[in-house]
């Protein structure tokens, strides 16, 4: 009798300490880091919100792939989502630059070693209202634009009837005008330029207004599988800019389209980057391998951006 007590004791104990250790590796200890695997888990992702759309699909696909992982998404400027990362509050983010090298210095002093991995290259788009006939710029043209020195349209086309140009960034937080400043090395914009808060709130302010150039990221109007992307293609025109330096009137001028933007002929791309700072092999780890692998990178290219790790072939149709 003592001996099948003491063997119900011993099976007890055991399965307490089976339940503990379950429970622990599986996240259940609040000291734990590893509480998310590369598949399974909830992470905070910060992402650019020039980014929302094409994130938006990948994050889809991954949760539809993996049906134990969970992403929270935080879209904001690229300021502010740079700032929560440095501040520890996402692992991982989505943004159009490299962390600089004192923000690289600050985390490797805190056993934070960031992991950049590219995954797309993007454009930044120049749109501009329904009625308005120039949609055809030259490099040097847009650089005076944003350094003060063109300041209406009679300016650029003789011919002309709109008056004053207004430049239309979708936030002075973004990476849309800090682009800009780095491209033609402003120390601040002219009064011609101004920000709106979204996108969507540039794209309407353009819309409306026939002297307006609103700067937009291209994945809002790249997809056109996407009926979002698709419907705010019918609001404006984009506009085609020449190459630095061709500045003959019989010029070709290009739009960011994907084949143009992979070759480098229109002139204003950028790479776009997913930062990971977690120190062990969790879920940042995980979208950021699955955003670069092949399923990640088809939907790059469906959603009309360049994939970073696949060619693009451009066609060019004569009519």
């Amino acid at each position: 009798m003592k001996s099948q007590i003491g063997n119900v004791y011993w099976a007890t104990g055991m399965a307490w300490v089976t339940c503990f250790l379950l429970f622990t590796s599986c996240g259940g200890n609040p000291n734990l880091k590893n509480h998310d695997t590369p598949t399974a888990g909830t992470i905070k992702v910060g992402i650019d919100d020039s980014y929302h759309l094409l994130l938006e699909a990948e994050i889809f696909t991954f949760q539809t792939v993996y049906k134990y992982a969970h992403i929270d998404t935080l879209f904001k400027s690229e300021a502010d989502v740079i700032n929560d990362f440095m501040n520890d509050s996402v692992p991982l983010i989505i943004v159009n630059r490299k962390l600089s090298e004192q923000q690289v210095a600050y985390l490797r002093e805190r056993q934070y070693i960031p992991k950049t991995t590219k995954i797309a290259i993007d454009a930044v788009a120049l749109i501009v209202n329904n009625e308005n006939p120039d949609t055809a710029l030259f490099y040097k043209t847009v650089k005076e634009i944003f350094q003060g020195k063109i300041k209406s349209w009679d300016q650029i086309n003789p011919k002309s009837k709109l008056k004053d140009v207004k430049v239309v960034f979708d936030n002075f937080k973004s990476g849309n005008p800090r682009y800009f400043k780095d491209r033609f090395a402003l120390d601040s914009f002219p009064s011609t330029c101004f920000a709106a808060l979204t996108n969507s709130e540039v794209i309407s302010y353009v819309e409306k207004n026939k002297n307006a150039i609103g700067v937009i990221s291209v994945n809002w109007i790249s997809d056109p599988a996407d009926t979002v992307s698709h419907n705010f293609l019918k609001r404006f025109k984009v506009v085609g800019v020449a190459m630095e330096g061709d500045n003959d009137p019989g010029t070709k001028f290009y739009r960011p389209f994907p084949g143009y933007i992979a070759e480098g002929s229109y002139p204003f791309t950028r790479d776009v980057f997913c930062i990971n700072r977690q120190t062990y092999t969790g879920m940042a780890h995980g979208f950021s391998s699955f955003l670069a692998g092949e399923k990640g990178q088809l939907i790059v290219l469906h959603s009309g951006l360049v994939p970073a790790a696949m060619p693009v072939r451009l066609v060019e149709i004569k009519h």
